[in-house]
């Protein structure tokens, strides 16, 4: 079974995802960490793992900027991003920042066709 749409992606774990989860939870000791898998929403074979949104939420980056927050969690995924994974869309916080924004993410952009280019109108 291929995921298609979100709620498929949620109750499908590839083996991509589950290093992930794994990597995340060993190097930052998340209160939260969603890690959902957005291959479905990009032009790439059905089943594929390699478009991912990660929301860590650790006392990890209390004190790190956003720049070291991405690089710590690039660094932590650098085995899966050599492998294969095209695109991690990130959000690192503290747990107090998670609480001011109410524990929301933002939504991810959509596909714009990988290499195909866009005519300027």
């Amino acid at each position: 079974m291929s995921a298609t749409n979100p709620s498929d992606a949620a109750t499908l774990l590839g083996p991509v995802q589950s290093a992930i989860e794994s990597k995340l939870t060993e190097a930052f000791a998340p209160q939260t960490l969603q890690v959902v898998n957005e291959s479905y929403m990009h032009s790439v074979p059905p089943g594929s793992e390699t478009h991912f949104k990660v929301v860590v939420v650790s006392d990890a980056f209390a004190g790190r900027s956003p720049v070291a927050r991405h690089r710590a969690v690039n660094e932590a995924l650098a085995v899966e991003i050599a492998a294969g994974v095209h695109a991690l869309s990130i959000e690192a916080r503290t747990p107090e920042e998670w609480r001011q924004i109410g524990g929301r993410t933002t939504d991810s952009p959509k596909c714009l066709g990988g290499g195909t280019s866009r005519a300027a109108s």
